[in-house]
């Protein structure tokens, strides 16, 4: 039988009606569609797919046991490096890592590595799978892991695995971090994939304590100190917005996209009033920005009820850093794209509330740091696009908490905390760092890769420290 070179289709919602409600967009394959397209792999004598995983799945070893239909298998294959298949399967951008390593991507589409990923974990998930729970010495030693979101979970799973006492401290009152609070329930479902990807996490033995703000509560010294925690591994993210800091960026009407999807995900405003968390999109939505998060705002206003929703970029489509899969989704949805378009100022009505955005067009220049073309603006090419809601989506920073409650901790300029790259050690002794707050805002995965990084670093510290006693 011949080769297939082309991957087979995601099924998914029609556009008209997804954009109409909050359910799950990509609806997943079925048992023969999974089998086919492991079948496409074409097992590498040097596979190359797994250099581009940041938490190194053994990927042809899984596709192989899919093929023979042993699911149980092949999820267990892949937990063996990644403690969140589904939730990876679903938001990581696969055509940039594994996927973009794939030898039959030379000759065709590469294999569907993320859509198998995420066929075998939802089968787990929904049988039910039994997590065995690692033995724990009672005078084993315990770590304190703040926050929950990627880099905490994978860091906190991979030391249960190996027999400490594991606290996860989260600020919020739902763990996840940003798998809960940024990523749309469209996307990424939370109760049918999140939580259970966390219960998986606590069936290890990890306790989360929520509502629980490091550096207010407890700092990383009181931890260590008075709490008796061993090592700390700060795993808080990026989640301080970035704003343009153009005139009319306070009027009512304009959001960040993490207090909007924050609103919309965490506290459930699309629920409204069944929960009390009421948000106001008007009939014309503006999102400056155009990475996955611009993205998910723009679809999340859509579904909201806004009538017209723009992406406001200032590069080009070639330039935009979403990924492929969520520019098509949102095309198809009818989200309108103002490319080369850059906003200056942010216009009132009179009473306090946006009117319109005044917007410059742009054109490319020579690249810029990045490697990418600087969008540079055209003398008099400005105008107005009659908005009532602007959301501004164009990068976030680190929450300066932590940093400024533990002395002796270093950060960069940019004050995200200073860790060695492969061990995620910082300044201070026995307080390891990962994921966004490292690197600034980066996807899930490598979040994960970091916090796995660090698992194995401080497993190394606390086995030298045991035995110096």
């Amino acid at each position: 039988m011949a080769l297939q070179l082309k991957k087979h289709p995601m099924p998914v919602q029609d556009a008209q009606v997804r954009a109409h409600n909050f359910d799950e967009v990509a609806l997943g394959y079925d048992e023969e569609t999974a089998v086919a397209e492991a079948e496409r792999c074409l097992h590498c004598k040097v596979p190359q797919c797994r250099k581009g995983c940041p938490v190194s799945v053994n990927i042809p070893e899984f596709i192989a046991k899919i093929k023979e239909r042993d699911y149980d298998g092949a999820v267990a294959k892949i937990k063996e490096s990644n403690s969140l298949p589904a939730v990876c399967g679903r938001v990581c951008p696969q055509e940039n890592q594994c996927e973009k390593y794939c030898i039959l991507g030379k000759k065709g589409e590469s294999v569907g590595i993320g859509r198998l990923e995420r066929f075998v974990a939802d089968r787990a998930l929904e049988k039910g799978e039994t997590v065995a729970k690692p033995e724990v010495a009672a005078d084993a030693q315990s770590v304190a892991v703040i926050g929950s979101g990627p880099s905490g979970l994978a860091c906190a799973g991979d030391l249960a695995k190996k027999g400490y006492k594991v606290t996860i401290f989260e600020a919020l009152h739902k763990a996840g971090g940003v798998l809960s609070y940024g990523i749309p329930e469209f996307r990424l479902p939370k109760d049918r994939v999140v939580q259970k990807e966390i219960d998986n996490i606590q069936a290890l033995g990890v306790k989360i304590e929520l509502d629980s703000v490091a550096g207010r509560l407890y700092t990383v010294d009181e931890l260590m100190e008075e709490e008796g925690f061993d090592a700390v591994f700060i795993g808080t993210g990026a989640g301080l917005p970035r704003f343009q800091n153009i005139p009319g960026e306070s009027l009512n009407g304009v959001y960040s996209a993490n207090e909007f999807l924050t609103r919309c995900n965490l506290m459930k405003a699309y629920k409204f009033p069944e929960y009390a968390t009421p948000i106001k999109v008007g009939k014309r939505a503006a999102i400056i920005g155009g990475g996955n998060v611009a993205m998910d705002a723009a679809r999340t206003a859509l579904r909201l009820g806004a009538e017209h929703v723009s992406i406001v970029y200032r590069r080009s489509e070639a330039e935009l850093p979403a990924r492929k899969e969520e520019v098509e989704h949102a095309k198809e949805e009818g989200i309108d794209f103002q490319l080369l378009t850059n906003p200056v100022e942010i216009e009132d009505n009179g009473e306090g509330w946006v009117k319109s955005m005044r917007c410059i067009r742009m054109e490319l220049g020579e690249p810029d740091a990045s490697g990418r073309r600087r969008p540079v603006p055209i003398e008099g090419s400005e105008f107005d696009i009659a908005v009532d809601t602007v959301i501004v989506a164009i990068g976030t920073g680190p929450n300066p908490i932590i940093a400024h409650t533990t002395p002796g901790l270093e950060t960069t300029k940019r004050g995200n905390i200073a860790a060695d790259e492969e061990t995620g050690a910082t300044s201070k002794p026995g307080v390891f760092a990962g994921g966004d707050i490292v690197t600034g805002a980066a996807t899930v995965i490598l979040a994960m890769g970091a916090g796995r990084k660090a698992a194995t670093a401080i497993d190394a510290y606390l086995q030298e420290k045991k035995q110096g006693k």
